[in-house]
């Protein structure tokens, strides 16, 4: 079994009678879980606080009260806990859904989850497969403490074994969602927690490619700009502002995070001659770095200037008060497409 060669599954959730609605992403996350599991009767919830709460972000919300204390069952403050118990769920047949509260809370259980999670269905030569999804609400822009706001996906992107994506829209992460329910491999799924509350069209008629796949969010002819999560509404509003100085820029929504959906990068760099990526994580040994040297090595006879990045600062994240300064803003990739452009 390998997730960076095996196509991902396809939800084939039942078509509800409003075949579109205006939602945000927490909302739309909370309808995959319950579409999901009014479907799969197999299908079992597992985390802190995610039952009469409903979650930190209310993403369980009322599917204890409608499923049951059996499927969505609130667990200790133990993520090594919780995890390896989905892994022996998932042995059994189920198709566990983990919640992490917080990225800074999922390192207690990073053992289960690169040592076991991700090698197993390998170690068993595909015998046993675990479709184990783990949310982690990731990223900042909510005015909180270290271990609230950080961007730990290169971690889980370095483990082979895993597929790691990250939806920016209420209609990605609806049926992204459902897509990594129904997929056979592990699936570490990435919500920008920045993202939870802005509305958006989600069209449950079918979804917008596999969950895994590059989508383009911004057609341009000057540059392109390369986001996930949270990032790409940053680019597309850096994109907006330089259309009003006469630049032409365009916004891949990468999605798949491993593994990465190159095709629409590379086209999209072939095109423009110059590429800049921008991420909330930290620049150093990120996956950013690692999009920057596929595409040198891609895109070398198209290129016209080297592939810039645009990263979070290589320090621990900084009090709420400082994070303005911290995370890439409009103004830092602008400046970085300036540079792109003087050479």
């Amino acid at each position: 079994m390998n997730p960076a060669t095996e196509p991902a599954a396809t939800a084939t959730a039942a078509v509800p009678a409003a075949s579109t609605e205006t939602l945000p992403m927490a909302k739309a996350l909370n309808r995959a879980l319950r579409d999901a599991m009014t479907e799969n009767d197999r299908l079992i919830c597992l985390g802190e606080d995610i039952g009469a709460l409903g979650g930190v972000f209310r993403i369980t919300e009322h599917l204890q009260r409608d499923f049951g204390p059996q499927r969505v069952i609130d667990t200790p403050l133990a993520e090594s806990g919780f995890i390896g118990a989905a892994i022996g769920l998932a042995m059994r047949g189920y198709r566990p859904v983990c919640e992490v509260q917080f990225d800074g809370f999922v390192y207690p259980g990073f053992d289960q989850i690169t040592s076991q999670l991700a090698k197993m269905p390998a170690r068993t030569g595909g015998r046993v497969r675990l479709p184990v999804v783990i949310r982690i609400p990731y990223g900042g822009h909510i005015g909180a403490v270290e271990h609230h706001q950080e961007s730990p996906e290169a971690y889980f992107a370095h483990t082979g074994g895993l597929r790691v994506i990250a939806p920016s829209t209420p209609n990605d992460a609806y049926w992204m969602l459902r897509q990594a329910i129904e997929c056979d491999d592990p699936v570490i799924f990435m919500e920008p927690k920045g993202r939870y509350w802005p509305k958006g069209e989600v069209d449950f008629t079918a979804p917008a490619g596999g969950m895994d796949t590059a989508r383009v969010a911004r057609i341009g002819t000057d540059a392109t700009l390369i986001g996930w999560g949270a990032q790409t509404s940053m680019n597309l509003q850096a994109a907006q502002l330089a259309q009003e100085e006469g630049r032409s820029l365009e916004v891949i929504d990468v999605r798949g995070l491993s593994p990465v959906d190159w095709q629409p990068l590379v086209d999209s760099v072939n095109k423009t001659g110059r590429a800049i990526v921008a991420q909330e994580a930290p620049g150093h040994v990120s996956l950013g770095s690692e999009i920057a040297a596929q595409l040198t090595e891609r895109c070398f006879f198209s290129l016209e200037a080297p592939v810039m990045r645009v990263a979070a600062y290589d320090v621990p994240f900084p009090p709420a008060r400082l994070e303005r300064h911290y995370l890439p803003d409009v103004d830092r990739i602008l400046d970085t497409v300036d540079r792109a452009f003087a050479y």
